[in-house]
C-alpha cells in the first residue's frame, strides 16, 4: 500500500482508546497482585475509567440484614468499597459503577453466576434495593465530594439479555430494575449520570428497541446508552481452552451501527452517547487468541474505528487476576487481560499505548493505518498488518512539507509481531511452566517490551517517505519530528563510529 499524505487536510478520528477499560469484580483489587497490573497499565496507558462487576455481590460485603439485630433490619459496610475507590484514585481512574449483582440477603431466588457465584434474581423488595443504590451514591458523594461523583457513570446491571446474568432473561423485570434504578439515583442528585441496559449481542435489536420504548413511554431518566461488543463465534472447547473463529471486521462493525440507527429512530434519544462497556475479540477467558499478536492487530483496527458511533469503548480487561471461571492454571492461558499475571505485558497492551500518543489532527485513516499530526508538530502514526495467513505486507507512507528545501529529521518506531513483543512465545519455548520463577517472569518480562529502533532521514524538496515491511500480525508505531543538531564543540559522531583518533587521519 502506498499512502500519499496531505498534512493540511484532515479526517475524522475520534480516539477513545485510553477512556475506559474493564476489570473483573470489584473486590478483586484488594489483591496485590491485581493493583502491581493496574499500576502497569496506568503508568503506560493512563486510562481514565475502569468498569467492572459484583459492586454488592457478598465479597464486597455492603449489604446485609439482620446480622446482630432485628431480622429485616438493612445494614450497610463500605469498609471495603472505602479500600477499592481510594486505591483507584491514588491510581487516576475514576470508577463505572456498574450496579449488580444482587446481593445474597436481598436476592429473590438462588441463581448464580461464575466461579464466584455472584446473584443474578431480581431483588425480593424494590424498595429495599432503591435504598442500598441511594445508600451506596450518599456514602460515595460524603467521601469524595459530589463533584467528584457526578463524573462516574452509573450502569444498571450487566447483560440483562442473558440468562447467565438476569434470571430468565426477563425484559418487563429487568425494566422495572431500571426504572426503580434510575428514579433513585436522581432522588440523590439530578446531575448524576444513569445509562443502560448493558446488553450483549443476543437478541440485542429488539432489547435496544424495547428498552428505549419504555423509558421514552415512562419518561424515565436515561443520559447513555451501554452495550458491550465481541467479535468472534461460539468457541470450540479443547480441555481447559476456547479456540475461536473471528467475525470479519466488517461484519463486526455493521452490528454496531445497528445499535447506532436504533438509538437515533427514537427523536427523544437522537445523537445520544453510547458507551462499549466491554468489548474483546473473544467472550471467554480461557481463549489463547487473548495472549496473541494476531489480538494486537485484530484490536488495532477495532480502535481506529469504534470512536466514531461511540462516547466510550472499554477493552475488556485490563489484568488477569480474573476468576470468572476460576482461577488460571498458568500465567498464559487466554485471559481477557492486557497484563498477564506476572505483571507482564501481552501485545495488546501495546497497541493502547500506541494509540495512547496518537494525539492531534488525523490526516490519514485506512484498513491498516491512523497518523496525526500532534500539537507539538510531529507526525504520529499506527500501522498495523491483520493477516491470519500469516503473510506479510509492504507498506509506504510519504508526505511533503511545503516550503522545506532540506531538513533532518528524527524517527523512533516502535514494535510488536511474531518475533519481538511477543513473551507468549518465549512462554512456549521455555516449556509453558505454569509457576513461574523469579528468572523465568524477569525474562519473560523482558521479552514482552516492544522493539524499538531509530533514525536519521533528510526531506528532499520538502518529501518524506517512509518505507515498511511489515510481518505478520504486527503492530507498529512511529513518530517522526524535525530536529536542529547542536553539537558540542569538536564531537563527531562520524569519528567516533569510525574509531579515529585525535591523531589519525579521516
Amino acid at each position: 500500500m502506498n499512502y500519499e499524505l496531505d498534512i493540511n487536510k484532515t479526517v475524522r478520528f475520534n480516539n477513545k482508546a485510553d477512556h475506559c477499560v474493564g476489570t473483573g469484580r470489584m473486590d478483586l483489587a484488594l489483591h496485590k497482585e491485581y493493583l502491581d497490573q493496574l499500576k502497569v497499565t496506568q503508568d503506560e496507558i493512563g486510562f481514565s475509567y475502569i468498569r467492572g462487576h459484583g459492586l454488592f455481590s457478598k465479597y464486597m460485603g455492603i449489604y446485609k440484614e439482620g446480622r446482630f439485630d432485628i431480622e429485616g433490619k438493612e445494614e450497610y459496610c463500605f469498609t471495603y468499597l472505602d479500600m477499592v475507590m481510594d486505591s483507584y484514585l491514588e491510581l487516576n481512574i475514576r470508577p463505572i459503577l456498574e450496579l449488580g449483582f444482587m446481593p445474597d440477603d436481598l436476592a429473590s431466588g438462588d441463581e448464580t453466576c461464575f466461579f464466584w457465584k455472584g446473584k443474578v434474581s431480581p431483588p425480593k423488595d424494590y424498595d429495599k434495593w432503591g435504598r442500598l443504590v441511594q445508600n451506596t451514591l450518599k456514602h460515595l458523594i460524603e467521601r469524595y465530594g459530589i463533584d467528584e461523583v457526578r463524573n462516574w457513570p452509573i450502569e444498571v446491571w450487566n447483560e440483562p439479555n442473558l440468562t447467565t446474568f438476569w434470571k430468565d432473561a426477563d425484559m418487563e423485570e429487568y425494566f422495572k430494575l431500571y426504572a426503580v434504578t434510575a428514579v433513585a439515583i436522581k432522588e440523590v442528585d439530578k446531575e448524576l449520570k444513569v445509562g443502560g441496559p448493558a446488553i450483549c449481542g443476543v437478541d440485542d435489536e429488539r432489547w435496544l428497541r424495547e428498552f428505549l420504548a419504555y423509558v421514552d413511554e415512562n419518561n424515565l431518566p436515561l443520559d447513555y446508552v451501554s452495550r458491550h461488543h465481541y467479535t468472534s463465534y461460539s468457541p470450540k472447547m479443547v480441555g481447559h481452552y476456547a479456540y475461536i473463529d473471528l467475525h470479519e471486521p466488517e461484519d463486526a462493525f455493521g452490528w454496531l451501527e445497528r445499535s447506532r440507527d436504533i438509538v437515533d429512530s427514537f427523536e427523544k434519544f437522537k445523537g445520544m452517547e453510547i458507551f462499549i462497556t466491554e468489548f474483546n475479540t473473544s467472550y471467554v477467558p480461557n481463549a489463547p487468541i487473548h495472549d496473541t499478536v494476531l489480538n494486537a492487530a485484530y484490536v488495532a483496527h477495532m480502535l481506529s474505528r469504534l470512536g466514531d458511533k461511540h462516547e466510550s469503548y472499554s477493552y475488556w480487561t485490563f489484568g488477569d487476576i480474573f476468576e470468572e471461571f476460576g482461577i488460571p492454571f498458568t500465567p498464559f492461558h487466554g485471559g481477557f487481560g492486557l497484563v498477564a499475571n506476572g505483571c507482564i505485558e501481552k501485545p495488546t497492551f501495546w497497541t493502547f499505548a500506541f494509540y495512547k500518543k496518537l494525539k492531534g489532527e488525523c490526516i490519514l485513516r485506512s484498513e491498516d493505518s491512523v497518523i496525526v499530526k500532534a500539537a507539538d508538530g510531529s507526525i504520529r502514526g499506527v500501522v498495523w498488518n491483520l493477516d491470519k495467513r500469516l503473510e506479510k505486507k509492504n507498506l509506504n507512507v510519504s508526505y511533503n512539507i511545503a516550503n522545506v528545501e532540506k531538513k533532518e529529521y528524527f524517527v523512533l518506531e516502535k514494535f510488536v509481531n511474531e518475533e519481538t513483543g511477543n513473551p507468549l512465545k518465549m512462554w512456549h519455548e521455555m516449556g509453558e511452566p505454569s509457576s513461574l520463577s523469579k528468572a523465568e517472569k524477569e525474562l519473560l518480562k523482558q521479552a514482552a517490551k516492544p522493539g524499538i529502533s531509530s533514525k536519521n532521514i533528510v526531506s528532499e524538496n520538502g518529501n518524506i517517505t517512509l518505507e515498511y515491511e511489515l510481518l505478520p500480525n504486527e503492530v507498529r508505531y512511529f513518530e517522526i519530528k524535525s530536529i536542529d543538531r547542536k553539537s558540542d564543540s569538536g564531537y563527531s559522531y562520524e569519528r567516533v563510529m569510525k574509531h579515529v583518533t585525535a591523531d589519525s587521519e579521516e
